[in-house]
């Protein structure tokens, strides 16, 4: 059985106070919740990974994931994170290739091999995103997209590197805009996905990655599109910044 994930990217919003409360209200929401097979993970903003992860009395369910790093071990990059200082706080978890990265940082697919390469080898669990925009979809290039970046980024992995990764497929139009591609139209992608992955690196491989859905999840639609059967989660982000929304999401998926 596929493991089952909702994970939180706070993006660039709360300060030390706010994001350790917000934590917290997560922590007492999910108290008395049977989790069963699901994964709960938030992502604060770097400077927010410390003091909200070694909170006394959190619940131990709630994973926290580090937005980005640098592929570089150290050196001369002013205002980056490596893996190794991540790592240092008690943090495994990286988020890497979300949309805004890609748009807003010009990251691109070579470079992301490069950090998803780095952070396998100091042992930390990735969420790769990946997704098409408005245009690839209307011009009906999305498969080919997808295709291309999942080839570009994560082909170079062996078999066993599967284990520690996560996907996140991400439809860019359908991210921040209150536009959700229809269960249906998440399903086929996610079926997608997997067949891509399936053919590079077997079936088994194909079966256990778990593959999230990231484009405007709320708790009005999240019953729908997790209960397609190759839609293992979801990658939320506004909803992601209140507990009541956020916590409902989580019992969306059991």
């Amino acid at each position: 059985m596929r493991t089952k994930i909702v994970a939180g990217n706070w993006k660039m919003n709360l300060d030390v106070a706010a994001s350790k409360k917000l934590a917290m209200d997560i922590s007492d929401d999910i108290q008395n919740l049977k989790t069963n097979n699901t994964r709960i993970i938030i992502a604060p903003t770097a400077i927010n990974l410390y003091p909200v992860f070694h909170q006394p009395n959190m619940d131990s369910r709630i994973e926290i994931a580090a937005q980005n790093m640098h592929q570089a071990k150290n050196g001369a990059f002013t205002g980056e994170i490596s893996a190794e200082m991540i790592c240092s706080v008690g943090i495994t978890n990286i988020i890497l290739g979300h949309s805004e990265r890609r748009t807003y940082f010009n990251e691109t697919d070579a470079g992301l091999a490069e950090k998803v390469t780095t952070a396998l080898e100091n042992n930390m669990n990735v969420i790769f995103c990946f997704g098409e925009v408005l245009a690839d979809r209307k011009n009906e290039k999305h498969f080919k997209v997808v295709e291309s970046q999942l080839e570009n980024a994560l082909f170079h992995l062996k078999d066993n590197d599967w284990k520690h990764l996560v996907l996140a497929y991400e439809p860019v139009w359908a991210i921040g805009t209150g536009e959700t591609a229809t269960p249906e139209q998440a399903q086929e992608m996610h079926a997608f996905i997997r067949k891509v992955i399936a053919k590079k690196f077997g079936e088994n491989v194909a079966q256990q990655v778990s593959i999230l859905y990231g484009g405007s999840v709320n708790p009005g639609n999240a019953k729908e599109i997790f209960a397609k059967p190759d839609v293992d989660g979801g990658l939320i982000g506004g909803a992601a910044l209140d507990s009541v929304n956020f916590v409902a999401l989580i019992k969306a998926i059991q």
